[in-house]
């Protein structure tokens, strides 16, 4: 078992994280967000035509670059850190399941992004709905794909307004997988996913405050110095370390293995989950009153940690999946 990243996966990670730097910084973030489309055609498509990023675990064969889950962590990382808006998780979520089921006819329009995908199993809550061009519904027996167009979508207000939802009324559809394992395999990967770009919320909800902790005066003292606010920072810190742990152990399970997957995937849930909105609720309070006005960034970090919270269901349901798995 390797947790510590590889020079190519450092490489990787420098590569889409300067990408995002320089293509979609917070201030672009928020101008995306309140645009017609919700975030930026033109970044989505230079990031999956120059890094190739919506095809990074696409097998080769259907144009993809083959990828592992421990690739797609890092960028998902990268992307949660950034706060991307648009569809790119929806559409990781979508290149799980169709590569994992084996599907060959649509993974070549994703891995060149000109299908932008997304996977529910709520249809009255369907992440980037409105954009997408092919939605994937999970019933909990089968997973069927629906064409966009063959679909009644409603646009709803969602918490997070760098990720839309919507209300879709579909007809079946066509069936990609009835089959358990397959259908399993698929959910824990996508924890899996979720929790990378957890992990990046909290890397850099942790470094915005921890600046601003130097240089923020009160009373004639930098706040970072008081201890209340010392102690606090370390337990983020803390929580920070834990989580990066948990998703690089689930990332090499889901990559070299399975039979580790699932208690990886309920963990990497049950536990970043919880410590993403923690830290990012905890970062906003630090800020003090200027956190909780529209200016600021942290709201934006939050509203992103309590999304992804609860889009795979509620952390007490990851907890009791990780406990059944455990015989506890």
């Amino acid at each position: 078992m390797k947790l510590v990243l590889s020079q190519e996966q450092q490489d990787l990670r420098a590569a889409v994280r300067s990408f995002l730097a320089a293509a979609s910084p917070l201030a672009q973030v928020r101008r995306d967000m309140e645009s017609p489309d919700g975030y930026s055609r033109e970044v989505y498509a230079r990031l999956s035509g120059e890094l190739g990023l919506t095809g990074l675990i696409v097998p080769e064969e259907y144009g993809g670059a083959g990828a592992g889950h421990a690739e797609l962590a890092v960028v998902l990382e990268e992307t949660g850190a950034a706060l991307l808006p648009g569809p790119f998780l929806a559409t990781t979520f979508a290149a799980i399941a169709l590569s994992r089921a084996g599907e060959k006819e649509l993974l070549p329009g994703i891995a060149d992004g000109s299908l932008v995908a997304t996977y529910a199993a709520d249809p009255g809550h369907v992440p980037n709905g409105m954009e997408a061009g092919l939605i994937l519904l999970d019933s909990g027996d089968e997973l069927r794909a629906v064409p966009a167009e063959e679909a009644a979508r409603e646009p709803l207000e969602p918490l997070d307004l760098t990720r839309r939802q919507a209300r879709v009324t579909a007809p079946p559809g066509r069936l990609v997988t009835d089959d358990p394992a397959t259908l399993a395999a698929i959910r824990d990967l996508q924890a899996v996913a979720l929790a990378a770009e957890q992990l990046g919320v909290i890397r850099a909800a942790l470094e915005a405050i921890v600046a601003y902790a130097k240089v923020r005066v009160a009373f004639g003292r930098y706040i970072g110095s008081y201890q209340g606010v010392k102690h606090k920072l370390a337990d983020m810190h803390g929580k920070l370390e834990q989580a990066e742990s948990i998703v690089r152990y689930a990332a090499w399970a889901g990559d070299e293995s399975p039979a580790d997957l699932p208690e990886a995937a309920a963990l990497a849930q049950a536990y970043v989950g919880r410590a993403c909105f923690e830290v990012a609720r905890d970062h906003l309070l630090l800020h003090g009153g200027i956190g909780f006005t529209w200016e600021h960034d942290a709201h934006l970090y939050y509203k992103r940690a309590k999304a992804d919270e609860v889009l795979l269901g509620p952390p007490r349901r990851h907890r009791t999946r990780l406990a059944e798995l455990l015989e506890l």
